[in-house]
């Protein structure tokens, strides 16, 4: 679908990329990770040619993107930036309609699929479609960045970082989202991260960029059991699919005896488990040894934004 071979990008003397060969398989959600500035957005955006390579060749379909029209290629490559950009004076039906109308489509047409990726994101059309941007939430503001990038159907989407800017908990629902959306219309999607435990999660497969070459593309599996050389083993570090409890965000909390109206959970929960209550409770009251500690929604914000090695 997507193959790197032999790329180099320059500015100046400065090679950003360096020598990348690589193939993204059609359907396959494919993970650029790395330190900051090393190479994996600059990767992404020469796939659809916002930014020009300096050597070598990028095919997309088994043709070199030099060879495409930039405005049919990109019709066929959906793009998510962190920053959503929607626009501000148009309802959300509008913003998701944009490149859909450009094709050509037909209205009935359009408003059908517009409604369709709306219902799957799980914002309701009925509710949001004929709303303006800043009505929405921060949330429901990049589920519509996501959709809009579906709009046309294309066969593949690009993404970069689109959920850093989220808080851990709702980046956590997004990921799952993102998940089960991708088992229903197994798009070819590049997604671009600077954190090893969401690359986990999603990336089927995995390339790993340090100062512009890439070290190392696997599977999570094969990162895990596998480091190619040093630099792979202390970036994955210790990462990798640790489960949080409630007793680790209530570690430092004084025990009380006052847990009149709060939920009890025992300290083992584990969180993604315990914050489901956090629904309906603020509060909840977490059995230690110790005694009862209680565990509010903003401590486990806290607790996720302070945690040391949260980030890459």
């Amino acid at each position: 679908m997507i193959e790197f071979k032999n790329v180099t990008k320059k500015y100046g003397s400065k090679k950003a990329v360096d020598n990348a060969s690589f193939r993204v398989e059609e359907g396959e959600f494919f993970v650029l990770i790395g330190p900051s500035g090393s190479g994996k957005t600059t990767t992404l955006k020469m796939i659809n040619r916002l930014i020009p390579l300096t050597e070598g060749y990028i095919y997309f379909k088994d043709k070199p993107v030099s060879d495409y029209e930039v405005y049919e290629m990109r019709w066929d490559i959906g793009y998510v930036l962190q920053q959503i950009a929607l626009f501000p004076h148009m309802t959300i039906g509008e913003n998701i309609a944009q490149v859909p109308e450009m094709k050509g489509w037909k209205d009935k047409e359009t408003l059908s699929r517009t409604k369709e990726l709306m219902e799957m994101a799980g914002l309701d059309p009925d509710t949001y479609i004929d709303r303006k941007p800043a009505e929405l939430s921060g949330g429901q503001q990049q589920r519509v960045g996501v959709v809009r990038a579906l709009a046309a159907d294309p066969p593949v989407v690009l993404m970069d970082e689109p959920f850093s800017a989220l808080d851990p908990i709702t980046r956590e629902s997004f990921q799952d989202d993102l998940i089960k959306l991708q088992h229903e219309i197994k798009k070819t999607i590049v997604f671009v991260t600077h954190d090893i435990q969401e690359a986990m999660k999603l990336g089927d497969r995995i390339c790993l960029f340090n100062e512009g070459r890439i070290e190392q593309i696997g599977t999570p599996e094969e990162f895990k059991k596998h480091p190619k050389n040093k630099f792979v083993e202390e970036f994955i570090g210790n990462l990798i699919e640790q489960r949080v409890t409630a007793g680790d965000f209530v570690s430092d909390k004084h025990v009380t005896d006052n847990i009149d109206g709060y939920p009890e959970i025992e300290s083992n929960m584990d969180i993604k488990e315990a914050y489901t209550l956090f629904t309906e409770y603020e509060t909840v009251a977490v059995q230690t040894e110790a005694g009862f500690k209680l565990l509010s929604r903003q401590d486990i914000f806290k607790y996720l934004t302070e945690k040391p090695g949260d980030s890459a």
